[in-house]
């Protein structure tokens, strides 16, 4: 969602910018706007040319903020176009190329180039506020950890307004290194993990104005929270940020669907992940096949040329083992669809067929090892 311009607050906004002022930082935007055209094709050579002008992260976030607020055009024909399955990198790829985008191009590019120059960021997506009315787009932002603080960077509204369907380029200040206490003024997380305070609001309360601490609600460690938060696989990620965000209220079309996109997204992985796991152990079936078969060769040809007692043991313990773990495996495999239950199927019966083969294998190479050496060629005349 794009900023939208009124004229009638537009001198009172500037009198109550929530930003930081940007005096401080009138030689990092100079540097910034010299960089050579050829170092913008990519937010890798960007982020060399950032690191290699500013040592602190304060200066370097500036620059990562300057320089995508100031390149980069929002894409008015572009803000209803629903999301695709396009590859963050793509996004970015084709952001730079065309210098135009929506908020999550912004975003993506902003996010990339900060993480490069050393600067821990993430991506928030929600929705705004402006003039008092909640808009009907969801949006985009982006988060900085800088001194151990966090901070919040709108590029997508530092770059400029729209006025009736046309974007005008013009720098912003206002959303550079928000404190988060102000700007969940306008911009609301769908999850509340990422407003970054102690006593994070609800939707309800969003819509109401009322940003205001509540100390009467139990307090919230958000930092522990994240820290948490990122020792989870993606898949838990997403299942406790569905969960946060269903907590939080669920109070229009907007939040119900961010809920529906991470359930579709958690059960596109589970399958994606389960998938994965069949091809593994098809792959670690064929294995124990292999090797089982090797071993049956042997037997036939009556364990010559002789092995170590120990190396016929391991000939069949190996096949063995992986045999019996393809079926713990198997047997503990998340849903692959339907159309593969089938399949699933026939490799269980297949599998429970191979492994009794196996152990009869076993047995027999357990008992032939417990003879005496003499005794022992008179049981290949025995069936299994």
């Amino acid at each position: 969602m794009m900023r939208i311009k009124f004229l009638v607050f537009s001198l009172l906004f500037s009198l109550f910018s929530i930003g930081q002022p940007p005096a401080s930082y009138t030689s990092v935007d100079a540097r910034m706007s010299e960089i050579p055209k050829h170092l913008t094709s990519s937010t890798s050579s960007i982020a060399n040319y950032i690191n290699s002008n500013f040592k602190t992260d304060d200066d370097k976030i500036r620059a990562v903020y300057y320089w995508t607020a100031s390149n980069i055009s929002y894409n008015v024909e572009n803000r209803y176009a629903v999301a695709t399955a396009e590859t963050i990198e793509n996004k970015i790829n084709k952001t730079l190329k065309t210098r135009s985008g929506t908020c999550g191009d912004y975003a993506a590019v902003f996010n990339d180039i900060a993480n490069k120059v050393g600067v821990n960021t993430v991506v928030i997506s929600g929705y705004t506020k402006q003039n008092g009315n909640v808009d009907a787009l969801s949006h985009v932002w982006c988060a900085s950890l800088i001194g151990n603080k966090w901070y919040l960077f709108d590029p997508t509204w530092a770059s400029g307004y729209v006025d009736k369907g046309r974007f005008y380029k013009k720098m912003d200040d206002s959303y550079f290194k928000v404190n988060p206490s102000r700007m969940i003024a306008t911009h609301m997380p769908f999850d509340y993990l990422w407003q970054f305070l102690n006593f994070p609001i609800t939707n309800q309360e969003f819509y109401a104005g009322i940003g205001q601490v509540d100390k009467s609600k139990n307090r919230y460690d958000f930092q522990a929270e994240i820290a948490n938060y990122n020792q989870l696989a993606e898949v838990g990620q997403l299942l406790s940020a569905k969960d946060r965000i269903e907590k939080n209220g669920v109070k229009n079309e907007l939040i119900k669907k961010e809920i529906a996109y991470n359930t579709k997204k958690i059960d596109y992985l589970r399958e994606s992940k389960a998938i994965a796991d069949l091809n593994y152990i098809i792959n670690l079936y064929q294995e124990g096949v292999t090797e089982l078969n090797a071993f049956i060769n042997y037997r036939n040809r009556q364990f010559k040329p002789l092995n170590s007692d120990a190396e016929i043991r391991k000939m069949i313990i190996s096949p063995n083992n992986k045999l019996e773990y393809c079926q713990e495996l198997l047997n503990n495999l998340e849903r692959v669809g339907a159309s593969n239950t089938s399949n699933i199927n026939k490799i269980k019966k297949s599998l429970q067929e191979t492994v009794q083969m196996a152990r009869q294998h076993e047995a027999f190479t357990y008992n032939y090892l417990s003879k005496p050496i003499k005794a022992r060629e008179s049981l290949f005349y025995t069936s299994i």
